[in-house]
């Protein structure tokens, strides 16, 4: 063979290499040209927020780019109120040569902005409706206030409860205050609130007389229980002014209570389990038939303090009548009909004319007294 030959031969095959190098070995030189950089990986889901609106979703994982950067993947928001959507994951990682390139990482979970948690106001607004709602009479007067209920006659049961004793309080109306017109205003309080929740709220008032009040001075009872209107438990009028009160029975007053003065719970004091007919009527006051303070030695039990026993059948406190005991004039007082006969505690027993004797139940009643409020 010739050199001529030989030269040419040598030279196609060097070419020949080169160019299949060229066209299979820019794999091996180039690298990231050779496989396509791995799908970014999905963002993780944000995690849950407030339940406010919903943030805004993440973008979508891009495919992994050539050279090997694996594309970046928005995550999915979270459902946070006004949670920004979630970050971008990191990029991926960059193909090995001719191996079509790893995976691009897996997205990051999506930054869960933590969005206002959304709060569900379900209106806590509070029912004004001062108390239990019974529906009966004038029950309320429809602007959120409390109810009208001004009145009552303290019952049997509630001044059992009170005192902890079958007997009541007797004379001594003191109930842990330093004076007995004081702690009488704070059974008061207590009957109303025990039939009425909220009703405490009131100025509650014993209508009792006193020949030493708190500041020292005498008190009538009648200048302590404001102006009116007065109603019962169950809205039903008992009087409108103070002068209404100043009568044998108090003027104006609804029919069905004028005769048979209520309780706090608005049930009529002369037959409260609605059958039995009980003489148990007569209300401690210490006053006369205008509500102005008695000044006899025991009119008042030393001023709601005593539980000495009376001298002789009406030697106790000055009461009124909740209901009359007979008809007439002489029988109906409700601010001043007769003495009592003690101060002790006592009641008449049911069906019974009298109780035992030196109490403030021996001859018709349990020690009871009115309470009014100074606010309807």
């Amino acid at each position: 063979m010739s050199k001529r030959i030989l030269s040419r031969l040598v030279g196609n095959t060097v070419m020949a290499l080169i160019f299949s190098l060229w066209a299979c070995g820019t794999d091996a030189i180039d690298g990231p040209r050779a496989g396509k950089g791995g799908a970014g990986g999905s963002g993780g889901a944000g995690a849950s927020g407030g339940a406010g609106a919903s943030g805004g979703a993440g973008g979508s994982g891009g495919a992994g780019g050539s050279g090997g950067a694996g594309a970046t993947t928005g995550t999915t928001g979270g459902v946070a109120g006004s949670g920004a959507a979630g970050s971008a994951s990191g990029a991926g990682a960059g193909g090995v040569s001719g191996n079509g390139g790893a995976a691009g990482n897996t997205g990051s979970a999506g930054s869960d902005a933590a969005g206002a948690a959304g709060t569900s106001d379900a209106g806590s607004g509070t029912s004004m409706d001062g108390g239990r709602s019974d529906g009966g009479g004038a029950d309320g007067d429809g602007s959120g206030s409390l109810p009208h209920f001004s009145f009552f006659v303290t019952s049997q049961t509630g001044l059992q409860r009170l005192s902890g004793s079958q007997d009541g309080f007797g004379g001594d109306l003191r109930f842990g205050k330093p004076d007995g017109l004081t702690g009488a205003d704070e059974i008061c309080r207590q009957l109303a609130e025990g039939s009425m929740p909220s009703s405490s709220s009131k100025t509650w008032r014993a209508m009792l007389s006193v020949s030493k009040g708190p500041s020292g001075s005498p008190v009538n009872a009648i200048d302590r229980v404001g102006n009116g209107p007065w109603y019962d438990r169950l809205g039903r009028i008992v009087a409108m002014t103070k002068a209404d009160l100043q009568q044998t029975r108090p003027r104006g007053a609804d029919p069905a209570i004028v005769n048979d003065l209520p309780n706090e719970d608005g049930v009529p004091n002369e037959a409260p389990d609605g059958v039995t007919k009980l003489n148990n009527h007569h209300m401690m006051t210490g006053s006369d038939a205008m509500g102005m303070l008695r000044t006899g030695s025991t009119d008042t039990c030393t001023d709601w303090t005593s539980v000495a026993v009376g001298f002789g059948i009406f030697g106790g406190p000055a009461c009124g009548l909740a209901f009359p005991r007979r008809l007439g004039p002489a029988g109906e007082g409700w601010l001043f009909n007769l003495n009592e006969g003690g101060c002790a505690p006592g009641s008449t027993p049911g069906g019974a004319q009298t109780g035992p004797a030196g109490t403030v139940g021996a001859t018709g009643g349990y020690g009871g007294f009115y309470c009014l409020a100074l606010t309807p």
